[in-house]
């Protein structure tokens, strides 16, 4: 398929800027992959496409506050520092994202905090605005971790057009996080509240948890026409045995098993086993899912509405059935449905 089939119009007035009241109030789009049939509900409403022994797979990874602001030795210039993943905890050296990158040469250094809470060295050029820093820090890994949450902010998507709060804090992460490492929220589950978990868990659905650490390669535009083309960031995800055997016992009582969100889709697809089984890993993924494509494990999925001709959105696609779904996009814009991280949901059965 080609890039310009998966554009639409999106008016900016569509873009959610904050989370809904509640996280289990958002909005719910419910697509049927068969037939194409659309209803309107509210999110807490999904229990209701569940029955007991129905698998939900979640993503359990953790966002860290990615986003940090320091000083520029001798100038002073505020350089803001995208923190995008441990290269080395004994050496703390860090990959991460610069701007203005034009000012960043190997060997400066950038003081962060008051009193220079901490203070990183340029070692290394890796792209146009991308750096290997070395954090200078003497402490324990507990002292310069907690330095991190002082000085971080919540990395919220750039389209978001305001400064994080204290309430993004809690907000732009899921109920279930527990393993550190995104850079970007698994969506989907943001729209899982206590009550709405401990309700699904009475009606005897089970969890499964993976861990995939988001990077910032979601939000990278695709730019070739021809999507075959188009390479993807690689992502390390986790799959631990107890939810490989959880899911294939699914798979084999013919349960519903519900991918949530694109990131818990993309781990399970990447650890197939020849005969169609999910299999534990520890591994990095850079798989790509786009029409046509041939899914192994889950029968159903939740998911957020996407930006036109991203990654996302074909993967969804994919998934829903092409025409079902730029459909339903057409049919979400006209309802004024709530688009990207922390807008409204999807779920496709």
């Amino acid at each position: 398929m080609k890039l310009s089939q998966f554009k639409f119009n999106l008016p900016d007035s569509l873009i959610a800027h904050n989370p809904s009241d509640q996280r289990d109030e958002a909005r719910l789009m419910v697509l049927d992959r068969n037939t194409g049939a659309i209803e309107h509900k509210i999110f807490k409403d999904v229990i209701n496409y569940f029955e007991e022994k129905d698998v939900m797979i979640l993503n359990n990874t953790k966002v860290f506050p990615a986003r940090m602001y320091g000083n520029k030795e001798k100038t002073g210039a505020t350089i803001e520092v995208f923190l995008l993943r441990e290269l080395n905890k004994e050496l703390r050296l860090w990959d991460v994202l610069v701007d203005p990158a034009r000012k960043i040469r190997v060997g400066n250094k950038l003081y962060f905090g008051e009193n220079d809470l901490l203070v990183a060295e340029v070692v290394d050029n890796t792209t146009s605005r991308g750096r290997t820093i070395r954090f200078l820090f003497d402490g324990t890994d507990e002292e310069f971790r907690r330095n991190i949450e002082i000085l971080g902010e919540t990395p919220l998507p750039k389209y978001i057009k305001r400064k994080a709060t204290a309430e993004d804090k809690e907000r732009y992460q899921t109920i279930f996080a527990k393993n550190e490492g995104a850079v970007a929220a698994p969506t989907a589950g943001l729209h899982f509240s206590r009550e709405l978990m401990k309700r699904l868990e009475l009606k005897g659905i089970d969890f499964a948890e993976v861990t995939l650490h988001v990077g910032l390669g979601t939000f990278r535009p695709v730019e070739v026409e021809d999507l075959t083309k188009h390479k993807m960031d690689s992502e390390q995800f986790i799959i631990e045995q107890k939810t490989a055997d959880l899911v294939n016992k699914a798979i084999d009582e013919k349960r519903r098993i519900c991918a949530v969100g694109t990131t818990s889709m993309r781990t399970i697809e990447s650890a197939v086993s020849a005969n169609k089984r999910l299999k534990s890993a520890n591994d990095w993924t850079s798989k790509f899912i786009f029409p046509p494509y041939d899914f192994s494990i889950a029968n159903s999925m939740i998911t957020n509405f996407h930006t036109p001709e991203s990654t996302l959105l074909m993967m969804i696609s994919a998934f829903g059935g092409y025409e079902n779904v730029m459909n339903a996009y057409e049919v979400a814009v006209k309802e004024k449905y709530r688009f990207y991280s922390y807008g409204d949901a999807m779920l496709i059965i």
